[in-house]
């Protein structure tokens, strides 16, 4: 458990754009019984450090094995939603609106995303009860790419996104 722990409290970057006030049980009961699913306990307990916003500089990425329409090793996590109901800061209760939005499948609950890909906990195949996966959407590929089984496997796995820069010293782009 200590990578989780030590991701969780370096997770949140600066700025206060995109973060909720802070999390309450009755806020996630009332976010629950609107998305209609129960949250990982994972996320909920990073979400109590702090209610979404940009993510920090060291956890910004997960990588993948595969290229996909934003790198050729990577998925952006530069913040992440909260839940509530600021103006104008979307949030995970957003997600039913996005969703049909952009035409994602569903069941899902948003993550993080621009419109064009997306990040979310994918709940197809696990259904209600259980612990869901996390899946990269890219909406304009019409392509989705299974991340992690579950959400602290997701947050164990990401990394700084200059870790995964594919430039030499040199400037120049390596083979991969």
């Amino acid at each position: 458990m200590a990578r989780f722990d030590e991701v969780k409290a370096t997770f949140w970057g600066e700025g206060r754009y995109g973060v909720q006030p802070p999390l309450t049980d009755a806020v996630v009961q009332d976010a629950e019984g609107r998305l209609g699913f129960r949250l990982p306990a994972s996320l909920l307990e990073i979400l109590r450090v702090r209610n979404g916003g940009a993510v920090a500089e060291l956890w910004n990425a997960f990588p993948t094995d595969v290229p996909t329409s934003w790198s050729e090793n990577h998925v952006p996590l530069d913040d992440m939603m909260g839940i509530g109901r600021r103006d104008v800061q979307s949030s995970l209760l957003d997600t039913a609106y996005l969703v049909e939005e952009w035409g994602l499948p569903s069941p899902l609950v948003l993550l993080s995303g621009d419109g064009h890909c997306w990040i979310a906990l994918d709940y197809r195949v696990c259904g209600k009860g259980r612990e869901p996966s996390v899946t990269w959407f890219d909406v304009d590929g019409n392509t989705e790419l299974p991340l992690a089984a579950d959400f602290q496997t997701f947050i164990e796995r990401l990394t700084a996104a200059t870790s995964l820069d594919l430039d030499d010293s040199d400037g120049n782009r390596s083979a991969s």
